[in-house]
């Protein structure tokens, strides 16, 4: 009995002491859950500006001539002078002579057409004199009916007449192949090439050299429909006085930035097939008179960047560049919440973004990063101004 007792024992004082254990954990209330709340982000932010702006775009292309010719004789001959003026990177005045074919042949030739032209002078007086005879001897021998034209001698007069204008027409001839001898340009230009030399003989339409004119320059620039239409200009654009946009053409020679202004005067009629691009072309007057601030003349065949300034100006809605995040997507905090939204983008720059639907104006946009943006996310803006602040206490 003892030993039995002696193994119950401690069995009940533990069965007890566990029960015991039990009903008070029962009896003890359940503690408090208390739900974690957010903790709200602060982020700095800008307002979106309603604003009427004049866009610009930026493209690039080359210099070239707006007029550029090859020099070709219109007669045959040997050359026996070449200006100084006549000499590659050279520049020559109007109506200058480049180049002097020898003109002895062809005054000769003018020579022997004055003679002809007097002998048909004097050809058309004698018939004039003959006609005046026989209409008086008809008049007073014959009296009687109208004389017949051959016996007024008509057909003669007339006759010396065309020879006479047929004279006068060979002189002319003669004598512009004379003039022709001298090789003149009717503008003021350069020399691009020169392929001809002092006793070399040319025929008619053979080419001596390429000059081009200094009045205007033309730069080609290449546009994407993007692009063309933030300017508001259309396919086969013409432009007329102070409609044609400004253009500011830019480029890095001898470690200087020069500038050249110049205005878009016409836009391609067609798109091209190979790029799928299309074409405006800027006109710059003077290039070699008009230098840039640093007494750069805008040569041809320059390769220049170039600034576009559209004309009419567009209501936008304008926010910084840091505010646009990727797949044309912005953060608005609106109600200390942020909302994810996306704008349909005008154009952009390397300080801001113009767009024009996907924000309000007065909204305020997100321009911080921010890691793990979702829908909803609470969020503290903080202002342009307040960052100021916060700068300059911390300094």
């Amino acid at each position: 009995m003892r030993k039995i007792l002696k193994f119950v024992a401690p069995v009940l004082v533990l069965a007890a002491g566990v029960g015991s254990v039990m009903v008070l954990a029962a009896a003890k209330e359940a503690p408090e859950k208390t739900e974690e709340v957010a903790r709200p982000i602060s982020l700095y932010v800008d307002e979106v500006r309603a604003e009427n702006v004049v866009l610009s775009v930026r493209t690039q292309g080359e210099v070239r001539p707006k007029t550029e010719i090859d020099l070709v004789p219109q007669v045959a001959g040997r050359i026996i002078s070449i200006s100084d003026s006549f000499a590659e990177g050279a520049g020559f005045e109007p109506g200058e002579a480049l180049i002097q074919i020898e003109d002895f042949d062809y005054q000769l030739t003018v020579t022997s057409a004055e003679a002809r032209l007097a002998e048909a002078k004097v050809k058309l007086e004698q018939e004039m004199a003959d006609a005046r005879i026989k209409r008086k001897q008809w008049q007073d021998w014959v009296k009687d009916g109208e004389p017949t034209p051959l016996a007024l001698n008509q057909p003669q007069v007339a006759e010396a007449q065309a020879k006479l204008r047929a004279a006068e027409a060979d002189l002319d001839n003669a004598k512009l192949n004379l003039s022709r001898t001298q090789i003149k340009v009717p503008f003021k230009g350069r020399v691009l090439e020169r392929t001809a030399g002092i006793g070399q003989y040319v025929t008619v339409g053979a080419k001596l050299g390429r000059v081009f004119a200094t009045d205007k320059v033309e730069v080609r620039l290449p546009l994407t429909d993007r692009q063309l239409s933030e300017l508001t200009l259309p396919i086969g654009f013409v432009a007329s006085g102070e409609n044609a946009p400004k253009v500011r053409l830019h480029a890095s020679l001898g470690g200087n930035e020069h500038v050249w202004q110049g205005r878009i005067v016409r836009t391609h009629a067609s798109v091209d097939q190979q790029t799928r691009l299309m074409y405006a072309v800027a006109e710059v007057q003077d290039p070699y008179g008009k230098t840039s601030e640093y007494g750069m003349p805008l040569a041809v065949g320059l390769f220049v960047a170039a600034d576009i300034q559209g004309v009419q100006p567009q209501s936008a809605l304008v926010m910084p560049r840091d505010a646009l995040r990727s797949e044309d997507k912005v953060y608005v905090i609106k109600d200390d919440k942020l909302e994810i939204r996306t704008v349909d983008v005008l154009s952009t720059s390397a300080d801001q973004v113009i767009v024009t639907a996907g924000v309000v104006a007065g909204e305020k946009v997100v321009t911080s990063p921010v890691r793990g943006a979702h829908d909803g996310m609470a969020a503290v803006p903080i202002t342009r101004s307040a960052k100021n602040d916060l700068d300059s206490a911390s300094r």
